[in-house]
């Protein structure tokens, strides 16, 4: 879910008074509450709808008109599971904020203005440091017990207008209480390292000559157990990718 689309209110006004905004919106007003489509929906996604109310923007991941099965099976399952991650990293400055869920079939988010890395023109746009600054906010979303699993879409890395990078789309997140018993720690941890991984990778496209010697040697490796590891995690991605 990318939020970078220019001319939106500033950041600050977003995040006051959480509590109160968005509270009575109801899924029939969102037709009318919303100021662009980001994505329609399709038979196996929900729509991204753009909303404006009281001058605050927000986005909606909507599954209310997607067909009856899988909005009441998949939809349900998927907003709980994406909002259930929001709540354990809320309150960290580089993750959108949950504002709340309608009738469990849509969550509305934080707008962020910015840019993805995905629409950069030139790396000289990134500003200074700005990969460090990814590499510690992973770290705090790590240490609350969350995975994001899929930050190697640059769509879902943006550079803030304010010059922060922000994680968006956390519909593929992995908790670590669902991860803490053998097989499924050692693939949560695999997760992690991808994480970290994703965030080398972009570095190395748009910013190569940052990129330590030490961050291309953990590029390159793989183990053994590792290689199987990513055969089951992949598998599990591509799942939850695919209905998100």
């Amino acid at each position: 879910m990318a939020f970078g689309i220019s001319g939106c209110l500033p950041l600050r006004a977003t995040r006051m008074r959480p509590f109160l905004m968005f509270e009575s919106l109801q899924l029939q007003e969102l037709p009318r509450k919303q100021k662009a489509i980001l994505r329609p929906a399709t038979p196996t996604r929900p729509a991204l709808r753009l909303i404006e109310e009281n001058g605050v923007r927000a986005v909606v991941k909507d599954f209310s008109m997607n067909r009856f099965l899988f909005r009441h099976l998949a939809g349900r399952f998927l907003v709980w599971r994406e909002s259930r991650a929001y709540r354990q990293v809320a309150g960290l400055e580089g993750v959108p904020m949950l504002y709340r869920v309608i009738n469990g079939l849509a969550i509305v988010v934080e707008y962020i203005p910015g840019i993805s890395l995905s629409d950069l023109e030139r790396p000289s746009d990134l500003p200074e440091h700005f990969f460090q600054a990814c590499a510690d906010l992973l770290s705090r979303i790590h240490a609350r017990g969350v995975a994001h699993c899929d930050l190697k879409r640059e769509p879902n890395i943006l550079v803030g207008s304010d010059g922060r990078p922000y994680f968006v789309d956390w519909a593929a997140a992995i908790l670590h209480r669902e991860c803490r018993f053998f097989p499924s720690n050692r693939i949560y941890a695999r997760f992690l390292q991808d994480d970290q991984l994703a965030i080398i990778k972009h570095k190395c496209k748009h910013l190569p000559a940052e990129v330590s010697r030490e961050e291309r040697r953990r590029l390159e490796y793989r183990s053994g157990p590792e290689k199987a590891v990513r055969v089951i995690r992949d598998g599990l991605r591509r799942l939850l990718k695919r209905v998100a």
